[in-house]
């Protein structure tokens, strides 16, 4: 197999990097080694930061190889910390509030309007002629109201059924 000379310096240059980067790896397995030793037994206190460096970083190598070079902590650990980042960001926690989510105004503004034009109905009705695709009473959006009971809701006293009484 023949090498162009451009081919012949690419393999020569990639060769020299990667000694030069397992150098370089060496150097900082052995500069944790030595910081370990001069820790001793005691207990390397890390904040959330730092935590999550580590853990972006560490689950990145694996366990396997995390296992050769982890010298702080265990590989477990690191891939702990690793899930719960990532429980931690998808959980929605900060979306959420606290109670029974609300009813859309759409919603509230239909059924008050029901209630108002059909003044004998109680909330079951109500409710069972809410959950029909249209309910025959009410008009479309947009169309006009021949029976007028627009106008007669809004001239009678407030003996309507209040939305709080449907949710």
């Amino acid at each position: 197999m023949r090498f162009t000379p451009w081919q012949l310096l690419a393999v020569i240059v990639a060769g020299w990097l990667s000694e030069q980067q397992q150098q370089v790896l060496d150097y900082l397995r052995e500069e944790n080694r030595v910081l370990r030793e001069k820790l001793g037994k005691r207990r390397v206190r890390l904040n959330d930061d730092q935590r999550r460096r580590l853990a972006a970083k560490g689950k990145a190598l694996g366990r396997r190889l995390l296992a050769e070079i982890c010298s702080i902590v265990t590989p477990d650990t690191i891939l702990r910390w690793h899930r719960r980042l990532i429980a931690a960001k998808y959980d929605g926690s900060d979306k959420r509030r606290p109670g029974r989510p609300g009813v859309m105004k759409e919603i509230r503004r239909l059924t008050v309007l029901m209630a108002e034009q059909n003044g004998g109905w109680g909330y079951r009705r109500i409710q069972g002629a809410a959950g029909q695709p249209r309910p025959p009473s009410l008009p479309q959006h947009g169309e006009a109201d021949p029976q007028g009971a627009w106008a007669r809701a809004c001239a009678r006293t407030p003996q309507a059924i209040t939305v709080e009484d449907v949710s």
